[in-house]
Parts: structure tokens; C-alpha cells; sequence
């Protein structure tokens, strides 16, 4: 007797082939049933066989309506069954997602990072007393920093206070002799101080 290979080549394209050949067919079959009856009967117990074969997904949100969607997607959303979530469409799946509001560079000065304004606005909103001082100083050595990663030659002291002037809109400034460095001195009781007022900087949760 002879046999004839067949090749995965000449065999219908699996549209996901996760779940293999046998489960691709038996969703072909539940189309052509010609009772929805059967056709939903036959729906759920195909259900129950891809949960089965994605075991590690069961601890996922919403993992039956993942599982749903799949069936729809293999049937070439085709199946007429009635499921337990909105029957997912082709048109749904091949919207063009919204693009993502990436933030914006708070300044053109893109070295410095989005998180420097941050640091100037609260600064901004404090009232004048040591611990402001001691923040705008903090502030300051930190944007030499930065400028010294993205220009890794020197920098004088009076662009970092011209660039915090003009980030602050000309509400925060050091004094003239103020020597910045990339290492913050502080002293044991500026630290104390300085340490009960990290609260401010919390970041409100995301909507």
C-alpha cells in the first residue's frame, strides 16, 4: 500500500498555531454544525480543551474571555455561538490602537531630564526658609551633574544658575559665590531636615 506525506506546507494555515492542528479543526467543524444548540455545546467543551492546554494562563485576568476571543479569532470570526463576553469582531481587532502621550521634555534642555522641573516646581511652591535654600543648592548640583554626563568636559557654575533661573522663570537663584558640586555637602542637621521633607516630593498616583 502505498502512502502519500502530507507536508505542513500543503496543510491549512493555522491561525494560532499555539493551540495546534486538532483544536483548528474542531473549531472548523463547530462552524459547520448546523443547530446553534450543538454549536454552543460543542463551543464550550472546545473552550475547556484550550484552557487546558494554556494552564499557566489561568491565573491572568479575564483568562475565559482571552480564551473566547481566540476561538473567535481561529474561526475566522465566523462561528455563530453565544458566548459569555461581546463577540469579538475582526473590525475591533484590526483598530489601530490610540498612539501613547509620551511625555514631553519639560524644557530644552533635554540633559537634565523631566524630573529636574519637577524638583524646581516644588521648590517653587515652598516658602523661603532654610529648607528651600537647601533644596534650590540640592537642585543646582544636580543639573551639574547631568550636564556633566551628557558634556563630559566642565561646566561653569553660572550656566547651572542661568539655566535654573530660566527653567524657574526667574523665581529660584543661588548666590553669586555659591560653588556648586556634584557631591551635595550637608551637614548633619541640614540632613535631618532636608530627610522630613522628601514627603513633598511623593508622587501622586496615576489616574
Amino acid at each position: 500500500m502505498d502512502f502519500e506525506l502530507e507536508y505542513n506546507t500543503d496543510r491549512e494555515h493555522l491561525i494560532i498555531p499555539e493551540y495546534g492542528r486538532h483544536i483548528q479543526k474542531l473549531i472548523n467543524h463547530c462552524k459547520t454544525l448546523e443547530s446553534k444548540e450543538e454549536r454552543n455545546t460543542m463551543a464550550l467543551a472546545i473552550i475547556d480543551v484550550m484552557g487546558n492546554l494554556q494552564p499557566h494562563l489561568r491565573d491572568v485576568p479575564d483568562f475565559k474571555h482571552k480564551l473566547w476571543d481566540q476561538l473567535f479569532i481561529m474561526s475566522n470570526f465566523e462561528l455563530d455561538v453565544d458566548a459569555p463576553y461581546d463577540k469579538l469582531t475582526k473590525e475591533v481587532l484590526l483598530e489601530k490602537p490610540e498612539g501613547l502621550a509620551y511625555p514631553k521634555s519639560a524644557s530644552k534642555y533635554r540633559f537634565y531630564g523631566n524630573n529636574i522641573q519637577t524638583m524646581i516646581d516644588v521648590a517653587v511652591s515652598w516658602e523661603d526658609n532654610e529648607m528651600k535654600d537647601l533644596l534650590i543648592l540640592t537642585i543646582a548640583n544636580h543639573m551639574k551633574k547631568c550636564y556633566l554626563i551628557w558634556n563630559k568636559d566642565t561646566v561653569d557654575d553660572t550656566v547651572i544658575f542661568t539655566h535654573l533661573k530660566e527653567l524657574s522663570k526667574g523665581k529660584l537663584s543661588l548666590p553669586e559665590n555659591t560653588e556648586l558640586s556634584v557631591d551635595i555637602p550637608i551637614d548633619s542637621k541640614q540632613k535631618k531636615t532636608f530627610t522630613k521633607s522628601k514627603k513633598h516630593f511623593t508622587k501622586k498616583p496615576r489616574n
